[in-house]
């Protein structure tokens, strides 16, 4: 059964394009929908599935997915012309500064050239954790200003437990100005590995800087594949891609329960263990870089508030 929104600052007609429920298959494909779970790894990165199985569950269920691997790209390059289930060549990037956000290709050999060019330059040790240099910014201003063709969506835009990893938390934190999610084209209003209410802040912000909607599972278990879904009416990958720019799309699922959480990050922690020293290195390095930037805009604040404070406070005379 549908779930309704609680109260929020948005347009009906944003209220009416996001369902919290099971996604109905058949009813899309009867209506005209074309629908992928936006947002899925594979053992190409923090996950265990393969792309095959991945393929076949998808195919079976009647689901399209996009393959959103971090930083690296062999799962979607395998998967992305097949023509028995709807696939969207994608990459979930790990940016130097903390968000990932999911860019999503038209074309898979566009997919290939972004990567070649500007990721795997970056990549570290450990590729599927922050890039070397390739920020937030680096990342938009490349899109914009070599015009690629793709959809850039800020993936889990209020981040995982506290951490940066979102476009959102960021912003609100101060590190990122609201100009940042204006020039994106969508943030994640359903991603099942986080809370209702940090959905919800999605969802708002998103109808607030005027952006459009995707959504998908953050899915790192194959079973996962498919339990939340993008749907645009559309009949091929370019009217899809091209629906989700101009707002035409719906989202609807529901988020992971507490325990298939658990199962998810201890999942993922697996795969990071062939990797620990690398992985270590560089979260302790984007942990130094989160502190200096509090610590920076701290100090700031400080300056500020001494010096209204001064200003206030009457010279003694001489």
């Amino acid at each position: 059964m549908e779930k309704a929104l609680p109260a929020l600052t948005l347009s009906a007609a944003a209220r009416g394009r996001v369902l919290f429920s099971p996604p109905m298959y058949r009813e899309l494909k009867e209506e005209g929908y074309m629908f992928a779970d936006m947002h899925f790894h594979t053992n190409c990165s923090d996950s265990f599935t393969k792309i095959g199985d991945a393929v076949a569950l998808a195919r079976k269920r009647g689901t399209g997915f996009a393959v959103t691997d971090h930083n690296l790209i062999s799962s979607a390059m395998r998967a992305a012309d097949r023509e028995d289930v709807f696939v969207v060549p994608g990459m979930e990037v790990s940016t130097t500064d903390g968000p990932h956000v999911l860019v999503y290709f038209y074309e898979a050999g566009d997919l290939q050239d972004f990567w070649k060019r500007h990721i795997r330059p970056n990549l570290q040790a450990c590729p599927w954790l922050a890039l070397r240099k390739f920020t937030t910014e680096d990342l938009l201003n490349t899109v914009e200003e070599e015009d690629w063709h793709c959809v850039v969506s800020a993936a889990h835009p209020m981040g995982y437990f506290g951490t940066n990893k979102g476009v959102e938390v960021c912003i609100r934190k101060g590190y990122l100005g609201e100009d940042i999610a204006r020039r994106l084209d969508a943030y994640e209003v359903i991603c099942s590995g986080m809370s209702r209410e940090s959905n919800l802040a999605a969802l708002e912000s998103a109808a607030r800087y005027g952006i459009g909607f995707t959504g998908g599972t953050d899915g790192h278990m194959l079973n996962e594949i498919g339990n939340v879904v993008t749907a645009v009416r559309a009949s091929d990958r370019e009217e899809f891609l091209d629906g989700i720019k101009d707002g035409r799309s719906l989202v609807i699922g529901e988020e992971k329960t507490a325990a298939r959480k658990v199962m998810m990050g201890s999942e993922s922690f697996a795969r990071f263990l062939s990797h620990a020293p690398s992985a270590a290195y560089v979260q302790t390095k984007s942990g130094v870089r989160s502190l200096h930037r509090s610590v920076k805009k701290g100090a700031k604040v400080l300056k500020d508030q001494f010096g209204r404070f001064k200003n206030r406070v009457p010279l003694r005379p001489g």
